[in-house]
């Protein structure tokens, strides 16, 4: 069988410059100095951590995803440092693996933690089956396998299933997939008769391939984390984007956050509240099939106003480009678009960038390909908050407290 080879690498690094700014936007907003970026090879006896809102000097290449820049955050809520250990106190070993989904994010995540990334081959035939082979030995290990379900979602699946069942196979002590963007979310009910709750099975699919435990950012709904029988982490992105828009010089008089939908005021609610509790405005829509939005009215006042959309992903975009189109025929001055998961189906790419939004923000828990950057997009990293998150599980330590 003729195949191609994907093999997880480590490079080195380089120290890189970071400034930062605040604003009045974000209470108790602090200064932040400098980082240095953890290389793969650099295992020093503490991580250096730096707080609030960074940006990176965009003339780094080690800076860049896909050859664009990405803008590095490390929240205020990771003061603390830590000594750094490749062995927890009950003596097991820690060992990182990356799948071909978002490998830069991997490596990444690596860079915080001071660890190599572990040797896995990922082969694909040429009928498309895949293969997977660990190249060094997780006998007895807490392995810990980075591998979004992002587009192709079902090969992307496929792929983490085997590399569990790899581990599982090689006696690895515990399994932890951890799953930036979790594909099926959506899935997550019954909207009408003889319908797949495909997030259920999804989730069962995990559990029986072998893995202990998942660690997943912002899941479409809390809820799908009880479709699991083992330990789900829920990784919570909106700190990394509210650091970086305490950045803007943006008064808080002049801030409204937006809900592009009634099944997100939850999550709007949430974002204003840390956003000197900012007003709330609602956008009221009515859906007629899969991917399809028709904005009706809006709920709450935005005129003269920054709006500020808020929501866990941008798939079509044709929800939030109607929302933004309303909010700008109710007066509102700039919009911008807050989401974690960047997935950018076609035609989102137009809408996002037709002039609607003054910037679109998203991180970087699904790679963004060259062809769908434009110049409103700003990507943040996510790679030291699940570093952080990563230790805390290996370490035995709380998780929820990083948030609080």
């Amino acid at each position: 069988m003729a195949s191609s080879l994907f093999q997880v690498q480590h490079t080195s690094s380089s120290t890189m410059p970071f400034t930062s700014s605040s604003s009045s936007l974000f209470t108790g907003a602090s200064h932040a100095s400098t980082v240095r970026t953890l290389g793969f090879l650099d295992l020093p006896r503490t991580r250096t951590v730096a707080y609030n809102s960074v940006k990176c000097d965009m003339s780094e290449a080690s800076n860049l995803l896909n050859g664009k820049p990405i803008v590095p955050v490390l929240p205020k809520f990771m003061e603390s440092a830590k000594t750094e250990n490749t062995v927890s106190r009950n003596g097991s070993k820690l060992k990182l693996f990356s799948g071909t989904a978002n490998p830069a994010l991997s490596q990444e995540i690596a860079r915080y933690m001071g660890l190599e990334l572990g040797k896995v081959s990922i082969k694909r035939f040429a009928d498309g089956e895949i293969y997977v082979q660990l190249q060094e030995s997780v006998r007895g290990c807490n392995v810990y396998l980075i591998q979004p379900t992002c587009p192709p979602a079902n090969e992307n699946f496929m792929e983490l299933q085997i590399m569990i069942d790899a581990c599982r196979r090689a006696s690895a002590k515990n399994i932890t997939a951890v799953i930036p963007y979790f594909g099926y979310a959506r899935a997550d009910r019954k909207t009408q008769g003889r319908e797949s709750i495909a997030a259920k099975l999804v989730a069962n699919l995990i559990t029986k391939a072998g893995a202990d435990r998942v660690l997943a950012c912002d899941l479409h709904s809390g809820q799908s984390m009880g479709y699991f029988d083992i330990p789900v982490d829920h990784v919570h992105c909106q700190p990394v984007i509210l650091d970086y828009l305490a950045s803007k010089t943006i008064s808080s008089n002049d801030l409204v956050v937006v809900s592009p939908d009634v099944g997100g005021v939850a999550r709007a609610r949430a974002f204003a509240k840390k956003l000197s509790d900012a007003p709330l405005a609602i956008v009221d829509k009515r859906r007629h099939g899969h991917n399809v939005a028709e904005v009706m009215n809006l709920i709450g006042d935005v005129k003269g106003k920054v709006a500020v959309m808020v929501d866990d992903m941008i798939d079509t975009a044709g929800t939030i480009a109607k929302g933004a189109a309303l909010l700008h025929e109710e007066g509102a001055r700039e919009v911008y678009a807050c989401c974690t998961h960047g997935v950018f189906s076609p035609p989102a790419i137009e809408r996002l960038s037709s002039g609607l939004f003054q910037e679109v923000i998203i991180t970087n828990t699904i790679p963004v390909s060259e062809q769908n950057y434009f110049p409103q997009l700003t990507i943040l990293t996510v790679a030291n908050l699940l570093g952080e998150t990563i230790w805390r599980i290996h370490d035995d330590s709380s998780v929820s407290s990083i948030f609080q």
